[in-house]
């Protein structure tokens, strides 16, 4: 049986578990953590999302396809065959 860690809602996914809401949190601090570290280094407001860019994307990729495989909810494509 799989587990059910997220809810779809609409676009986003919600939490549903205590290790879904592990994983947002632990998504979030990864890119507090980033940000203030890049931006410490930064000398002005691009150079600090040319460089938060692809940790951000990456992590929130990483969280939206683990939420999409534990949501409990078959994807589908909507592909004619």
């Amino acid at each position: 049986m799989k587990q059910t860690w997220f809810k779809k809602a609409g676009f986003v996914f919600v939490p549903v578990s205590l290790i879904g809401a592990i994983l947002y949190l632990t998504a979030i601090s990864f890119c507090v953590i980033i940000f203030t570290a890049i931006d410490r280094n930064s000398h002005s407001a691009s150079d600090t999302l040319y460089g938060i860019f692809p940790y951000f994307v990456s992590a929130f990729t990483i969280l939206f396809w683990i939420a999409a495989n534990t949501s409990g909810k078959k994807q589908t494509n909507n592909l004619p065959e």
